[in-house]
């Protein structure tokens, strides 16, 4: 070994080892400790509506209602414990990037091959690779043979990828580099010897573990319209309380009692149920996901699904089925049997079925060879049965054919010959070559994979290499191709006729993503199918570069980092971005994404962990389906907000309006605790439970920037709580006007007021539809929570421990008349307030047309490309330059350069 340099016989010595270990350090990813636990769940306080929830709590406790007290601090605390974990959900997904690294790997150190600890491994050393071995390090090759590497989780690539030691420019995209081996990749097939060039976090696998940790988290839509909301309802509950106590002070009333009616006021505006309510609609639609193979892994994902405008998917076993297939058998020189036959010998792989499920060895090109034979009725093993092989001549990346020799069943010698076409026509004999290439180019450009099949005689039982002499005689070619899911394509269909963009973002090839793309529908039929290659990408000048994005179907060629800028550039534009991905390179997109959707079957633990959702069946079909259960959620957390809104509102006017007339109180703060406690769990929860209503995905998907309450909702909000202020006030005037105690003149308006809730409630069924037009039999949970609230009231009317409690008295028969009454004018008001006012202003949260929103924190904006309204969905700010190469940008330089600049030298100086 000479200084600076590695021989290839001899590796590093001990000492310069050692050496570089403590300059470059140990080969392992590393991740930085994060916040205790304790520290996280503090946290999670500083979210407003956590804190009108803490101030709730205190405001019960200090009435002395300790059961409503302790249910409020418990939603506290379970959400905060929510948070958490969630917060811990990225460092999972770093921890399960350090575990691709193995533990162990075969070095030649010394002029001896050892094995070391794989964290030991520095730039310079020379490892030995094998099949079914992780690669321990960036590496360049030095030695191949039959070296195949499966680099999916890095690549995207769908097929293993032939290795040889021609030296590839060193720009080159990632899955393009054929000299070269990343860490953490397996090895399929072959052998080879190689030289290491990075290590550690220097690796790309250490990029993408950076890049995980940097790429951030976007809160979700309705986290943030909920955190608005959340600021502006605390904000008008103080200043209208603040304001009652002066009014009441002003006008004589003790300060106490002023006090104690403000706080009165602030209790009954305050909606402690909102919380529980919206994780428990959350968790109804992961149930609902489930059983559409969507297992979602944090709860606000149900939401952002059903807000979703952009679809970034992957191509390989998401929009196909991850099974290479022939799809056209071609004969040229024989028949199609003859071609097919010599798909089956010239083979190494074995497909079986054992208890009707199918069982397959080896490379995917080759299975497909073994399935098409099958499906043509040529049976595998009975062919190789009566042609048993005598030599072979294996692929090799620089020859790109391969060769057998077989003796049938007369005892005549055959051989067959499979490879690349140019490489097998310019050994055949007796063919119209340019027709014959033309051929193969025109499927090629369909974005199939194609092979061409010759014959040949041996000279013996032991000559495959005598292929390479020539005087072949083609038999044709057979073209392949992952083809697309079946239910791909129409969830495709679903998806843009629902207002949903879809991108395929691939590391495959450009051609065959074309090829894919147009099959699925990603545009219309007939039109070009533009591409940009990662390469494209980094040329696009800045300015350019989001407009381009948002006007391509498809990305192929591209890294990881690429990924991830692409998702920031449809994010900055306002849009709601999914992001499908099952490897490694595709875990920072998955993370930065609103929602970051993993496979569950053939993904990686580091895609899972980033992700959202998981998809058990690795499924597009499946995600179409999780965006119609998504938008469901949100129609019901809209119809929650629309019916208990107007209660909190309502009981807070109650006391305002009594403390301006200067009269008594006709609902007193613990009767208004008992109608919260109660109707938000037996009324209001039955809304989680309410089915999709028709037509869902044929509505273009709702702004982002659309608040939460529109202006349209809101006046029915209005006239809602207006309508429950009004029964309570007439019961109890009713009642005092009949004689009866102000006991009993509460308990009247108390009934009177849950009356018009449970009027109201069956007209939100539908914000828009009359509820006449709704089945009830569709939500079971309706008429048994109406039924529960009935039989409350009953107990708290006429059981004296509740009269004792809550200050209530049994009433006459005729107070009931008027709770009845009461809901009956409530329902009719709210249903001709629908049909006056919808048919102008649909209140649905996807109405048809643009979509242009306006109310509590929105802005006018088109429903596609638009920036958020501030404080709703604030703008990403992209990180200067990411994406550009950030494989080189990650510490990596010093190791690349000593490992290349002279290492490598070394190595190609031994005469490789």
């Amino acid at each position: 070994m000479t200084a600076g340099k590695t021989d290839v016989r001899q590796g590093l010595s001990s000492a310069e080892a050692a050496r570089r270990l403590i300059e470059y350090g140990p080969n392992r990813l590393e991740t930085e400790r994060g916040p205790g636990l304790p520290a996280m769940l503090l946290a999670q306080l500083k979210d407003p509506l956590v804190a009108i929830l803490v101030i709730a709590a205190v405001v019960t406790f200090a009435f002395g209602d300790y059961v409503d007290g302790g249910v409020i601090t418990g939603v506290v605390v379970l959400n905060a414990v929510i948070g958490a974990v969630q917060e811990a959900k990225a460092r999972r997904a770093l921890d399960a990037l350090a575990k691709l690294v193995p533990l162990e790997t075969t070095v030649l150190r010394d002029g001896i091959v050892c094995r070391i600890p794989a964290e030991q491994l520095v730039p310079g050393d020379i490892v030995d690779l094998a099949a079914g071995d992780r690669v321990p390090a960036d590496v360049r090759l030095a030695e191949t043979r039959s070296l195949e590497i499966d680099e999916s989780m890095l690549t995207g690539e769908s097929v293993p990828v032939p290795k040889s030691t021609e030296r590839v420019p060193d720009d080159a995209p990632l899955a393009d580099r054929t000299d070269s081996a990343f860490s953490g990749t397996l090895i399929t097939k072959g052998t080879g010897r190689a030289l290491v060039t990075a290590t550690g976090k220097a690796t790309e696998l250490g990029a993408v573990q950076n890049l995980v940790a940097t790429a951030g988290t976007v809160a979700t839509p309705l986290t943030r319209k909920l955190g608005r909301f959340s600021r502006l309802v605390g904000l008008a509950i103080l200043v209208v309380a603040a304001m009652t106590f002066v009014l009441g002070v002003f006008r004589g009333t003790p300060a106490l009692e002023m006090f104690t009616a403000a706080v009165a006021l602030a209790v009954g505006a305050i909606p402690e149920g909102l919380p529980a309510a919206v994780s428990i609609v959350l968790a109804i639609g992961v149930v609902r996901m489930s059983r559409r193979n969507a297992v979602v892994r944090h709860l606000p994902a149900v939401e952002t699904l059903g807000g979703t405008t952009v679809i970034c998917t992957d191509k390989t076993g998401t929009l196909t089925l991850n099974r290479m297939t022939v799809t056209q058998v071609v004969a040229m020189g024989g028949t199609e049997r003859d071609c097919r036959i010599a798909g089956v010998l010239c083979n190494d792989a074995e497909l079986s079925e054992v208890d009707g499920e199918r069982r397959e060895v080896g490379d995917p090109t080759e299975v497909a060879l073994l399935a098409e034979a099958r499906r043509a009725g040529v049976d595998p093993a009975t062919v190789r049965a009566r042609q048993p092989r005598t030599d072979v001549l294996p692929f090799e990346s620089e020859r790109r054919y391969m060769a057998t020799v077989h003796r049938d069943e007369t005892g005549e010698l055959v051989g067959y010959v499979k490879g690349a076409a140019e490489e097998v026509l310019a050994r055949c004999d007796g063919i119209d070559r340019e027709a014959a290439l033309t051929t193969a180019h025109e499927l090629t450009a369909r974005g199939l994979r194609v092979l061409a099949f010759a014959r040949f005689v041996p000279d013996d039982a032991h000559s495959a290499a005598q292929a390479d002499r020539g005087g072949l005689t083609l038999l044709g070619f057979q073209a392949m191709h992952d083809p697309p899911r079946p239910e791909a394509v129409a969830a495709v269909k679903a998806c843009r006729a629902a207002g949903i963009e879809v991108k395929m973002i691939t590391g495959d090839h450009p051609g065959t993503a074309r090829a894919i793309a147009a099959e699925v529908g990603l545009v219309d039929e007939g039109a070009e199918v533009p591409v940009l290659t990662g390469a494209e990408l980094d040329r696009l000048p800045e300015d350019e570069f989001d407009e381009r994005v948002a006007g391509t179907p498809v990305f192929a060629r591209v890294s990881p980092g690429q990924k991830l800028r692409l998702v920031k550039a449809l994010q900055r534009r306002g849009q709601i971005v999914a992001m499908t991905g099952d490897g490694v390179n595709d875990a920072p997109a998955l993370r930065r994404a609103d929602i970051g959707v993993a496979m569950g079957r053939g993904g990686t633990d580091a895609a899972r962990q980033a992700a959202d959702m998981v998809l058990t069946d690795d499924n597009f079909a499946s995600i179409e389906h999780a965006v119609e259960e998504g938008r469901g959620v949100f129609g019901n957390l809209r119809k929650f907000l629309a019916w208990t809104l107007p209660a909190n509102i309502g009981e807070g006017m109650v006391i305002l309006v009594a403390v301006v007339l200067g009269v008594t109180l006709p609902i007193v703060p613990v009767q208004i605790l008992w109608i919260n406690m109660t109707t938000a769990v037996f009324l209001g929860l039955t809304m989680a439970f309410e089915p999709k209503e028709p037509g869902i995905m044929s509505r273009p998907p709702r702004p982002p920037a659309r608040p939460l309450l529109t202006a349209n909702l809101l006046r029915r909000i209005v006239l809602v709580s207006l309508l429950l202020v009004g029964a309570a006030f007439a019961a109890y005037t009713w009642e005092l006007g009949a004689g009866a105690a102000v006991a009993e003149a509460r308990t009247s308006a108390i009934n009177a007021f849950i009356g018009v809730q449970i009027a109201y409630l069956l007209a939100c069924r539908s914000l828009d539809r009359s509820a006449l037009r709704t089945r009830s039999a569709h939500n079971r949970i309706l008429p048994a929570g109406i039924g529960l609230t009935v039989l409350l009231q009953l107990a708290l009317t006429y059981l004296p421990p509740m009269n004792a409690v809550f200050h209530t008295a049994p009433t006459s028969w005729s107070s009931w008349a008027v709770a009845v009454v009461a809901g009956v004018v409530a329902f009719a008001v709210v249903e001709v307030d629908k049909l006056v006012w919808n048919a102008r202003s649909p209140m649905s949260e996807n109405p048809p047309g643009d979509g242009r929103p306006t109310g509590i924190g929105g802005q006018v904006h088109g429903h596609r490309g638009e920036q958020a309204a501030a404080g709703v969905a604030p703008p990403v700010q992209e990180d200067p330059g990411a994406g550009r190469g950030e494989h080189r940008r990650h510490g990596d330089r010093p190791q690349r350069q000593a490992a290349e600049g002279g290492v490598h030298r070394g190595v190609a100086d031994q005469g490789q």
